[in-house]
């Protein structure tokens, strides 16, 4: 009963997938879509969007179905890129195949990538996504890539510290989360330099129902500076970034002033973040004052 629920969330492809890397012949799980499977619940402020349960089908987790795995040597990619290797990217990746592995097996232990995908598989898929991207060339924009595949780790390992809170999983999410806020910030720098390309990015996200763009970019450094760079042990550090991240909102949004071009829930979030950013500058700067 348990395995026809299953397939009834998702479906294999009819085709197989071969991968570049190590030659594996396996046929890429897609998840069924309509039929009342997802209820769409509220956006976080990270601009993740939650799913209520579903009675019928169980927890659902769509993000647990993006990244393409090939299930033997653990290489990662979205599907646009799977198949896009040079032979530097193929040498580099190929040669890490026994990290991968090693990675998978301590915080999971047995993890098959030809059963049918949930939480564990999903997290799974963007720590390797992380890892397989940083061996990757500027013309598919890995740090793009990193910074979305970062975020959605971080929130999918969130989920499984909650299901097993005597697994690391929160400091494998606490890890993702820092690795998000750098990646944001070059992500940002990028865009102004030109050294990636942009239009390679694909989804910008930061998670699959909407493409936020540059505005969610930019957000996103926002949000992460609050949540991540209010860690920041030096206080001065701990100012600088924040006002740096303050300029951005104030550029994109006019302090936030309304346009009739941008999306009202990233507007409005986006003053509420500008307003508690301040409140803590303000409380920084009279204890720690020049």
């Amino acid at each position: 009963m348990e395995e026809d629920s299953k397939k009834k969330i998702s479906f294999r492809q009819k085709n197989p997938t071969i991968c570049p890397v190590c030659g594996y012949e396996f046929y890429r799980e897609e998840m069924l879509t309509g039929g009342g499977r997802l209820i769409a619940g509220k956006l976080t402020d990270e601009l993740r969007r939650t799913y209520e349960k579903n009675e019928k089908w169980g927890v659902i987790y769509p993000l647990a179905y993006v990244v393409t795995v090939c299930p033997r040597c653990l290489y990662a990619a979205y599907p646009k890129d799977f198949n896009t290797l040079q032979a530097d990217e193929m040498q580099k990746i190929n040669a890490t195949t026994a990290a991968r592995k090693q990675s998978i097996e301590k915080f999971f232990g047995r993890l098959d990538f030809n059963q049918d995908r949930g939480l564990y598989h999903g997290a799974a898929s963007y720590l390797l996504a992380v890892d397989c991207y940083s061996f990757r060339n500027k013309n598919v924009a890995p740090t793009f890539k990193m910074a979305v595949s970062a975020i959605r780790a971080a929130w999918l390992f969130g989920d499984l510290a909650k299901l097993e809170p005597d697994r690391p999983y929160k400091k494998i999410s606490d890890f993702f989360y820092k690795k998000a806020y750098d990646f944001y910030f070059k992500v940002v720098d990028i865009i102004q330099t030109g050294a990636e390309p942009a239009d390679a990015a694909g989804n910008m996200g930061p998670d699959i129902d909407k493409n936020w763009g540059y505005d969610g970019i930019l957000y996103m450094c926002a949000i992460l500076t609050l949540k991540v760079g209010a860690k920041e042990p030096d206080v001065q550090k701990r100012i600088e970034n924040f006002e740096r991240t303050k300029r951005y909102l104030s550029k994109l949004f006019g302090s936030g002033k309304a346009s009739k071009n941008k999306p009202g829930p990233l507007l409005d979030m986006t003053r509420d973040l500008y307003d508690k950013m301040n409140e803590m500058l303000d409380q920084w700067k009279a204890e720690n004052p020049q």
